[in-house]
């Protein structure tokens, strides 16, 4: 799995782009989602997983994802997805979860969307 940092134009932020590839289910969906929490709490609270070359997902897959917004969420950080390849596009919307998530047609735009952290 490619996984890169970008920093957004006038950003004072990086976001981590994960880019799994082939099939995000029962058998892969673990790794996937220690990777997300270990990112999370080592290097940015701000991820964007990019799904183009995701052609299955299955309900462990959308649970890793679920985890990981939420891990996002409780430290302020932002999770988009992104490129929700047509094979797995089906799964968010017959489960509804494409109005949970933040879901960009483009890495690019998931990129520019991203919020500014809040300070104090």
């Amino acid at each position: 799995m490619e996984q890169r940092i970008v920093t957004p134009p006038n950003s004072s932020y990086s976001i981590v782009v994960f880019s799994p590839q082939g099939r995000l289910d029962i058998t892969t969906a673990w790794q996937f989602r220690l990777k997300l929490q270990e990112c999370i709490e080592n290097t940015t609270p701000h991820i964007i997983v990019n799904l183009g070359q995701v052609n299955f997902i299955d309900s462990s897959g959308l649970t890793s994802l679920v985890a990981g917004m939420r891990d996002a969420d409780k430290v302020e950080g932002s999770f988009k997805l992104c490129n929700v390849h047509p094979e797995s596009k089906l799964v968010f919307e017959v489960t509804m979860m494409d109005s949970v998530f933040a879901i960009y047609d483009s890495e690019e735009e998931a990129i520019n969307a991203a919020p500014e952290p809040m300070t104090f």
